[in-house]
């Protein structure tokens, strides 16, 4: 047998292409960890995918995390649907979610509505319609009120259908965690309209005729597999996988748009 022979009678081994692991990064990253809607043949396809694979995917999360990749993709889906008339800035509201920290790390904190337990939380404001602006994360243990400035701030300049970028709500509804007075003062200053209710003196079932988006926003966000309970060490990882669920929240949006 001549040499040619005996290489055509070899079996060649899959060769690793690197341009086909990009696809796959993106779809285990985004539907997988942060999909509430992901099917279990997916789930399987995962962890039957190769350890290459799996590293790959791991060192490009990092590495697009530390790049802030999920704020700029953000970013384009808010600037698509303001641009579209999508976002109603009329009445914005804002609120937090806590979740337990399984491994700990840093923003944490003992959650005192949760036996002390280790955990976090997740804050956010949402337009009328119930799409994140601004998001943020801190120790479950932090009081929401301390969260509404570096929040209302956090709101990046979104395009509108016309006029320039905006990035302050006409009005801003809150529950009686943020009943603070200079809370009230600060968003006077910025020409915010507040409505935050009082602490015994108003019932927070009439302001939850305005604050049902955010609530159902913040419901949206609990049963996201990788937001349920808090599983990565790094503070940065938690937030760029919130990050990549509001986009998600976003796209869907979007997307509902573009095919009706």
């Amino acid at each position: 047998m001549n040499g040619a022979a005996r290489l055509a009678g070899r079996r060649s081994r899959p060769q690793h292409r690197s341009g086909t692991t990009s696809g796959w990064s993106l779809t285990a990253l985004i539907m997988l960890p942060c999909g509430s809607s992901c099917t279990e043949r997916d789930a399987q396809n995962t962890e039957g995918a190769s350890a290459r694979v799996g590293q790959t995917v791991y060192r490009r999360f990092v590495q697009w995390s530390r790049d802030r990749v999920w704020a700029r993709l953000r970013r384009v889906i808010l600037d698509e649907l303001g641009t579209r008339g999508e976002l109603d800035w009329s009445r914005c509201a804002i609120d937090s979610v806590s979740l337990r920290a399984a491994k700990g790390g840093p923003l944490t904190g003992p959650n005192p509505t949760d036996r002390g337990k280790l955990g976090s939380k997740i804050h956010l404001v949402c337009d009328r319609n119930g799409l994140p602006l601004s998001l943020g994360v801190s120790g479950a243990n932090v009081h929401d009120s301390q969260g509404l400035e570096p929040l209302v701030r956090g709101i990046p300049p979104i395009r509108s259908r016309r006029g320039p970028r905006r990035r302050k709500p006409a009005k801003l509804h809150a529950d009686k965690g943020y009943d603070y007075d200079h809370l009230r003062r600060w968003l006077r200053e910025r020409g915010i309209r507040h409505r935050i209710a009082r602490e015994g003196i108003e019932s927070s079932q009439r302001l939850g005729r305005h604050r049902w988006m955010v609530g159902r926003t913040v419901s949206w966000l609990g049963g996201c597999r990788r937001l349920h309970r808090r599983y990565e060490r790094k503070a940065e990882h938690l937030l760029a996988f919130v990050g990549i669920a509001a986009t998600l929240n976003g796209h869907r949006r979007l997307n509902t748009l573009l095919t009706a």
